[in-house]
């Protein structure tokens, strides 16, 4: 099986690939910092090959499926994202456009380069992780990292329904908040104040599930998932009150 993964030179990116290598798949690890695998052991594996970009260089991404996906490619995993608070926002605006251009630009990059690999093999499955914070509704105070995982959703199931009639399924998921070094990062070294906080062994075992069963979307867990409902509920001017 050959797999490649946008983003799976550390977090959930790099958990996935530890999982497919024990399985014996080829795979292709990507990131804009090959660095951060340094001392891992797929670094040095046999059958794990590694490719230095930015997703949303547009070129990069269609060279790499291009040369990795020679010999066919049956899944790519797409978990490269970036995240950027109000605050940072403030700070640095022009840290808004990198967000978009990750987020929206570099996956519909990645779709357009591996659906047009998987639409030549007549099979395949795309799969993106997304965030809960994408189920959110567009209100007045939404933040952009919201809007553009929103719009990640939205992306993959426009290219799902297109890619079907050539047998290549879109597997959305869509988690909340796991327990990564990232996200410890952004949280001072500490996100066990998150809700419904997963191990990151748990998130990872739940998505495997998803691409196993070539499942349409997995969100999850579920109680965040009716806290976000509920939220959806809410007037605007409520709403709004959310801390981003």
């Amino acid at each position: 099986m050959n797999i490649m993964i946008i983003g799976g030179t550390s977090g959930i990116g790099l958990a996935l690939a530890v999982h497919y290598a024990a399985q014996g798949a080829h795979l292709a690890l990507c990131g804009r910092d090959l660095a951060r695998l340094d001392g891992h052991p797929l670094a040095s594996a046999q059958r794990v090959r590694t490719y230095a970009f930015d997703i949303a260089d547009r070129a990069a991404v269609a060279g790499a499926v291009q040369d990795f996906g020679g010999d066919g490619l049956d899944l790519l995993i797409v978990t490269a994202g970036q995240y950027v608070d109000a605050a940072g926002l403030s700070a640095e605006p022009a840290l808004g456009l990198g967000l978009t251009q990750t987020n929206i630009g570099g996956l519909v990059a990645a779709f357009d380069a591996a659906g047009a690999l998987m639409r030549g093999q007549g099979r395949g499955q795309i799969v993106v992780v997304a965030s809960i914070a994408g189920l959110l509704k567009a209100y007045p105070a939404d933040s952009l990292y919201s809007a553009s995982k929103r719009a990640a959703i939205g992306i993959c199931d426009t290219y799902r329904k297109a890619l079907a009639p050539w047998g290549i399924a879109v597997t959305t998921i869509v988690p909340g908040y796991v327990d990564t070094a990232r996200l410890r990062e952004l949280n001072g070294g500490n996100a066990g104040g998150k809700p419904f906080l997963l191990t990151e062994e748990d998130a990872v075992r739940r998505m495997i599930e998803a691409i196993e069963q070539r499942a349409v979307r997995c969100v999850f867990p579920w109680q965040l998932h009716w806290m976000v409902r509920l939220f959806n509920l809410l007037p605007s001017g409520l709403r709004n009150l959310r801390r981003k």
